[in-house]
């Protein structure tokens, strides 16, 4: 490996515990186990020499006009990447059964199977693990003629190949693998890897009716699961593929989703900017499971409450306050963050870091996602997890009045954030509707108060005159994207004149061909060299206040500029550079959410119009 793929030109597939990125070059490129937030087994997309990769491909590199086209089955998380030339057509399908269960497990396999339909074709297997983000030396040991096993610290790959179309020569390289073999017409065989802790059990044997059995329980559990999705709207296949998406990045023994499954992805190609995002924000977990609350999935909603009061009884947080504004999947609040400097980066994108330092950071809007999310369910936790509910909010009406980082963590020092006096609002109008739904005791009043003072504030201070806009915070008049949540929450009604007019000042700010940028960071530094791309969220929650402004063809036509920005197999990352390149982690929770929410809004008002009719 001597070269980056583009981040966009990736599938993913996952067990709901740990997941794996494949590029059409059939490289398993990424791939953390036993967990999202664990080292790197193979991360070649950090470091192409030292980071590691599965890769399993046909070779086509003398088949003159041969090409490589990669897609999902539909309604699944099954990757098949097709090859096709003059003297074959084949095809790898990557996926991994779903473990939807709360108990944990070290054990965790990626199934590659290949076929060739038409003709004959030479396929390359290379296997070069690398542990703990490329700093562990491994052992290689033969096991028999049809598997190997790879040990690193604490930690074994054992592959296993099989196939009736004779055997597959496994040859050693190193302490890696390497095989070539082909296949005919009708022909078939399967690559399966499986990590353990080293003291795990061998896997059984392969055999074909067991590999056919794991495809199917594959696929059944995916099709299974859409089954609750009450989405009938225009746009089901992507909506879907999201739906899919943000069901992946969610560890099943918790429910607990992550912002995205890589770390390291820049979002400027050679820049700063390159974090840590397989971590649960509660943020971006709360708006990910409230569009899927939207579908119609109650499950994963439910999850994510238990999930989230716990860390309201837990305490303890890296900041100081209540709540941390990220934890690890298992609800860890320490995430020590750490420069991996033996790691070139993607493309040279440098620091690569582990871990992430803005856990210790103040966000106040933390308070109202969370308390949006709790709102969406019927069972608060009993009365103990209304005790700490109720707690949280009693602190917050003493400690809301503060500068914080807000919501992009800016590194650029403490501000009066609007978009976190506008959450602050939220937090307390949703607390006061839960205790009158569940009639819980509660010094409504008191919240009822301080929820008024919030609201007086943001718009005395947080309107700026001079741009006839609600600006970032008070003390500037930079526009900032995170305040066209301000309809989806509820602060101002979607055709308020104030709420129009700032509108209106982002479309000439931000906007740039339906694509928005978060705020303009020369205008309002934030600690941090280089420049960014425009910010898929916003692009899509800009639709979605198009739609509610009373705009839906000019919404209509955003969104579907903004899906063609949507990689081969329908997935975004964070952000979009300036030829529409896709950048930052991938594939981002945040995007997809959005995208869920601006279909939802954008059918609404199509309805609306359609019903109403020509004269309406």
């Amino acid at each position: 490996m001597n070269a980056y793929p583009p981040i966009a030109d990736h599938g993913m597939v996952g067990d709901l515990q740990t997941a794996a990125l494949v590029s059409s070059r059939g490289t398993v490129d990424w791939w953390c186990t036993p967990r999202f937030d664990s080292p790197s087994l193979f991360g070649s997309l950090l470091d192409s020499e030292r980071g590691g990769y599965c890769r399993l491909a046909a070779d086509l590199a003398h088949e003159p006009g041969a090409v490589v086209r990669q897609l999902y089955q539909a309604d699944t998380a099954v990757l098949v990447t097709r090859y096709m030339g003059p003297c074959g057509v084949g095809e790898v399908a990557d996926f991994m059964v779903p473990l939807n269960t709360t108990a944990r497990t070290e054990r965790h396999r990626l199934v590659r199977v290949v076929r060739v339909v038409r003709g004959r074709l030479d396929f390359d297997l290379e296997c070069r693990p690398r542990f703990d983000y490329g700093r562990a030396p491994h052992t290689f040991e033969e096991l028999d003629r049809t598997s190997v096993v790879f040990r690193g610290p604490g930690t074994k790959l054992h592959l296993q190949v099989a196939t009736a179309a004779g055997p597959i020569v496994l040859r050693r390289d190193g302490e890696d693998l390497v095989s070539r073999f082909t296949l005919e017409a009708g022909q078939a065989a399967a690559v399966v890897l499986t990590s353990d802790a080293d003291d795990g059990p061998m896997p059984p044997p392969l055999s074909a009716e067991g590999i056919s059995a794991e495809l199917q329980a594959c696929r059944g559990f995916w099709h299974t699961w859409l089954r609750s999705c009450t989405y009938r709207g225009r746009w089901r296949d992507i909506v879907h593929r999201s739906a899919i998406t943000l069901k992946m990045l969610t560890y099943a023994p918790t429910g607990a989703p992550i912002a995205a499954l890589t770390m390291g992805l820049p979002e400027q190609v050679g820049g700063e900017r390159n974090w840590d995002y397989r971590f649960t924000w509660v943020r971006d977990a709360s708006l990910s499971v409230r569009a899927l609350i939207d579908l119609g999935f109650v499950e994963e909603a439910s999850a994510f409450r238990r999930w989230l009061l716990d860390r309201l009884a837990a305490g303890g947080t890296a900041s100081g306050e209540p709540l941390q504004i990220m934890y690890r999947v298992d609800g860890e609040a320490r995430l020590t963050e750490e420069v991996l400097d033996h790691l070139d980066g993607y493309e040279g994108s440098k620091p690569v870091r582990a871990g992430n330092a803005a856990a210790d950071q103040i966000q106040l809007d933390i308070y109202g996602e969370a308390s949006d999310a709790l709102a969406q369910t019927r069972d608060m936790g009993g009365i103990q997890g209304w005790t700490a509910y109720a707690g949280v909010l009693d602190w917050l009406a003493e400690n809301w009045d503060r500068p914080d980082e807000g919501i992009w963590e800016t590194r650029g020092g403490r501000q009066n954030f609007t978009f976190s006096r506008l959450m602050t609002w939220v937090a307390f109008d949703r607390g006061i509707r839960l205790a009158s739904t569940f009639a819980r005791p509660a010094d409504v009043d008191r919240w009822r108060r301080v929820r008024d003072t919030v609201f007086a504030q943001i718009v005395e201070r947080g309107w700026n005159a001079d741009k006839q806009a609600f600006v970032q915070h008070y003390d500037t008049d930079v526009l900032d994207a995170s305040l066209l949540l301000m309809p989806r929450v509820g602060f101002l009604s979607p055709t308020d004149p104030l709420w129009l007019s700032t509108l209106a000042a982002m479309d000439r700010e931000l906007v740039s061909d339906s694509l928005v940028y978060r705020y303009n960071p020369e205008a309002s530094p934030d600690g941090l060299r280089g420049s960014e791309g425009t910010f898929n969220l916003c692009s899509f929650v800009y639709v979605e206040a198009l739609a509610r402004a009373g705009k839906p063809q000019e919404a209509r036509y955003a969104f579907d500029k903004m899906l063609t920005y949507a990689n081969h197999v329908g997935l975004f990352a964070e952000e979009m550079g300036p030829s529409g390149e896709q950048l930052g982690n991938f594939p981002q929770a945040f995007t997809h959410l959005s995208l869920i929410a601006a279909a939802l809004a954008l059918d609404e008002q199509l309805d609306r119009v359609e019903e109403s009719g020509p004269g309406g």
